[in-house]
């Protein structure tokens, strides 16, 4: 079981997508590191990240203002969303801000198994997704202290746990955020052992939420082929309901 990330000394001084997508030393380190092997996933994976976030190409197409003026990269809005700012959060402050939601995300289903509305595989189900998260919090947790933070404080929870099925429509919602908020950040880490991380625990809650999302009669991929990220004032909008102040 992971209980940390090694964090490299030095970092690229962009992202580590874009290191990535103009390396190709450091694609094929990476590839290495996500589990690419001989089947070609790792390098798939990482492909089409790229291009979902904007990276892989020698030199991006300059955008156009509402006027046709072109739009300097400092000027233009980041991948993740409209107005998000990409370069001002460190890897510790997304480091931070991933472990807050996996806290968010453990409470959740803590208080879902003790609510006693689940029995059967259901319950198996979500016993395995919340010992997931409880995983990532340590992780994450070690992590942030390596890099000089200390982890923030729980967040007080409140969820609407009335039934059955509505807390399994909330569980699917949950993961879905968790997944989207991961992507959104992915162009913004720097180091490439946090990026593979954050992939990492991306890949599993993308996983509990197409599960959920089967499960309650919906598409296991309601984006369609490629996921759609939230910036960190999408995602804190969506979760703000569940967080006592």
């Amino acid at each position: 079981m992971q209980t940390s990330i090694n964090v490299p000394a030095t970092r690229h001084e962009g992202g580590a997508l874009e290191e990535l997508a103009h390396d190709h030393t450091s694609r094929k380190r990476f590839v290495r590191m996500v589990g690419g092997g001989g089947g070609g996933g790792g390098a798939a994976a990482l492909s089409l990240l790229l291009a979902a976030c904007g990276g892989g190409g020698d030199e991006p197409e300059p955008q156009q203002g509402a006027d046709g003026s072109k739009i300097t990269e400092s000027e233009g809005t980041a991948p993740g969303g409209p107005g998000q700012a990409q370069e001002s959060s460190t890897d510790a402050e997304i480091v931070a801000y991933a472990l807050a939601l996996e806290q968010l995300e453990t409470d959740f289903y803590r208080k879902v198994i003790d609510s006693d509305l689940f029995r059967g595989r259901e319950l198996d189900m979500l016993k395995r997704f919340g010992e997931h998260e409880a995983e990532h919090v340590q992780a994450l947790t070690s992590t942030l202290r390596k890099l000089g933070r200390q982890p923030p404080p729980e967040p007080r929870t409140k969820f609407p746990l009335d039934s059955p099925d509505s807390v399994l429509r909330l569980a699917a919602r949950v993961e879905n955020i968790g997944a989207a908020a991961y992507l959104g950040q992915a162009a913004n880490i720097k180091s490439r052992e946090i990026l593979a991380a954050a992939l990492s625990i991306h890949a599993v809650e993308a996983r509990h939420a197409a599960a959920l999302n089967a499960l309650t009669g919906k598409s296991a991929t309601p984006d369609g082929s490629f996921a759609l990220p939230m910036t960190m004032n999408e995602v804190l909008a969506q979760v703000q309901p569940f967080i006592v102040t």
